[in-house]
């Protein structure tokens, strides 16, 4: 797909009656009601641009990439990246970096190094995450990745094992990464599993090699888990669905940070729209505050995958909201964001916010065509506001940004394959974003000026 066929949004705003301007969306909403179309070039024109340490990467074929020789990103002006922890690679537990990087998060590490813990979206296989502690199978799992301060890894090893499909999840404000499953594996005579599948797996964000316990954290559900996001003031955890006809789940613990205290989990529901289906027919909502409300899931631990004991299911039987394949989530401006990779009209892709001091939702963006966005799937809010999305479609694919005047723009571009943008998350400092491409499994890191104004 090339540059000059994508166009900016151009997204129909709600009247103002019945509208709450979300940040950092509340030019843009201003702006789309008056007529005028939100769009801009954020940094500026996007460039083909080679690692700035292709010299140590010299000779590396990765998927049939040269790494040291080929461009493996398109960014603006006065933004630079190193190409960091690729599949294969030796890591300092003696065991291989996997493939498939997908979900990640960003911790403080000592002396001013940062911490990240990344998933690997992997079935079983001999190429899995290795570890002497594993929950089930060889298969996905996490790694975690000792960044210093000039971007270059410090030390790297797996952290979490045995878990099938590791798609996204999310940080805690406690310091931990929740591991999400994407499977729902039980036991049977065609597959080796020992162990039910659909859980969510916490996983410490430290520096020293150590491998998580594998405990599945049932009480948070089983079902298809994409990502998390955690309300510090509450310590209430908000949850994303991979189904076409899936749910969005809040879990509220026995025990603020202690995820294996036990809980409850809930699915939301649209107060005066049981059964809402927020793919098709939803934009006159667009901009709007809908109240919602809580319905209690009662079995959350399915012991089959029929579709009519899941918890999806449940929750629907009581009037909650249905939602097309829900994908990344995270918190920031108060809010939890997510991301729905097919829904609105066009099946292009949509992004939710709901606002947990008031118990409201709002559609915050629909895609109207490809060229728009294709696909939403990871999210994160960056240290100064802006929304960044990483695409999981088709032809070209990009990381999207949203600013704090409302205008849409593109920030890089995969310029290597089609695969899909993961993991995007910024450094706790705020200076490095880091974003993986999927395949064949690179983890970037990008620094510029953020702050500068984006036009």
């Amino acid at each position: 797909m090339n540059l000059s066929r994508r166009k900016f949004f151009k997204l129909a705003g709600a009247s103002a009656a019945g509208v709450t301007m979300l940040s950092p969306l509340e030019a843009f909403y201003a702006r789309v009601a008056s007529g005028q179309v939100a769009r801009g070039i954020g940094y500026g024109p996007l460039e083909a641009k080679l690692p700035t340490n292709a010299n140590e990467l010299a000779g590396l074929i990765l998927g049939g990439i040269n790494l040291s020789t080929t461009p493996l990103l398109e960014l603006p002006p006065g933004f630079n990246y190193t190409a960091i922890s690729y599949t294969g690679q030796m890591m300092d537990d003696g065991t291989l970096v996997p493939s498939n990087h997908d979900g990640m998060a960003a911790f403080p590490g000592p002396n001013n190094t940062t911490v990240l813990v990344r998933n690997h979206e992997l079935n079983p296989t001999p190429n899995g995450v290795i570890a002497f502690k594993k929950y089930d199978e060889i298969g996905g799992g996490t790694t975690s990745i000792v960044v210093g301060a000039n971007r270059r890894v410090e030390k790297h090893f797996a952290s979490l094992a045995g878990t099938i499909r590791n798609c996204a999840g999310g940080p805690t404000p406690w310091g931990t990464w929740v591991s999400c499953e994407e499977n729902l594996t039980i036991p049977a005579a065609n597959n080796t599993a020992t162990k039910k599948h659909g859980y969510n797996f916490e996983v410490p964000a430290t520096a020293d090699i150590q491998v998580a316990d594998p405990i599945a954290l049932v009480a948070m559900g089983r079902f298809n888990h994409e990502a998390v996001a955690v309300d510090p003031n509450s310590g209430w955890v908000y949850q994303t669905e991979d189904d076409g006809s899936s749910c969005f789940y809040r879990f509220r613990p026995n025990q603020k940070g202690n995820l294996q205290s036990g809980g409850v989990l809930e699915a939301l529901v649209i107060e005066g729209m049981p059964k809402a289906i927020t793919a098709k027919n939803f934009q006159q909502f667009k901009g709007k505050s809908l109240p919602v409300s809580w319905v209690k899931i009662d079995n959350v631990d399915p012991a089959t995958n029929d579709v009519n004991i899941s918890v999806r299911r449940q929750g629907q039987n009581k009037g909650a909201a249905i939602f097309s394949r829900g994908e990344g989530a995270w918190y920031g401006n108060g809010l939890v964001y997510f991301t729905c990779s097919n829904g609105g009209d066009v099946g292009q892709g949509q992004v939710f916010a709901y606002n947990p001091k008031n118990d409201t939702l709002t559609l915050v963006v629909e895609s109207s065509n490809v060229d728009e966005l294709n696909f939403p799937d990871n999210i994160t809010v960056a240290p100064f506001g802006d929304l960044f999305l990483c695409e999981d479609g088709s032809g070209t694919e990009y990381v999207q940004g949203v600013n704090q005047r409302g205008e849409v723009y593109r920030f890089a571009t995969n310029a290597i394959n089609g695969s899909e943008f993961a993991g995007v998350c910024f450094s706790p400092d705020g200076k490095t974003m880091f974003v993986n491409i999927q395949d064949p499994g690179i983890t970037l890191a990008i620094w510029g000026a953020w702050t500068r104004n984006r036009t």
